[in-house]
């Protein structure tokens, strides 16, 4: 299971990366459009420190402090600084994962992030899926954006 997540992570942090560097108007990393309500370089930025957080420094205790209400509210963050810091995420993650132990993955998780106990690896698959969530979401503004 961890050479999967491993695998899993690396390819959609590789998507994200891809999905930024694809916006040929670098403004329109900061605008929404129809029911999307955050930017792709906000949601960049969430995901960013979404990932550092909860397995970065929960699972590999590594150090970071998350500003989350910066990850929604700051603006024109240059698309260079984005993929330095997406690259740094997929860094720490993949470092963090080729650390774990099965045991690892059946250990429970530090905070109860969605309300109730689970273990790393639950966490880690979900983890997953709300990167993907949020993928998506930045595919659809790029092709919305710059038609």
């Amino acid at each position: 299971m961890i050479a999967e997540l491993h695998k899993l992570y690396s390819r959609d942090l590789d998507r994200l990366k891809a999905e930024m560097e694809a916006f040929q108007v670098e403004n329109n990393l900061w605008k929404t459009k129809g029911e999307v309500k955050n930017s792709a370089g906000n949601l960049c930025l969430h995901l960013n420190g979404n990932l550092r957080t909860f397995i970065g420094k929960n699972i590999g205790n590594n150090d970071y402090v998350r500003n989350r209400d910066a990850e929604f509210s700051l603006k024109d963050v240059p698309k260079g600084i984005l993929l330095a810091q997406t690259e740094e995420t997929k860094t720490i993650v993949l470092s963090t994962l080729s650390q774990l132990s099965p045991e690892d993955l059946e250990a429970p998780h530090k905070e109860e992030a969605l309300g109730y106990p689970m273990s790393n690896g639950f966490f880690l698959m979900h983890l997953l899926a709300h990167l993907s969530y949020h993928l998506g979401q930045i595919n659809y503004l790029r092709r919305v954006l710059e038609e």
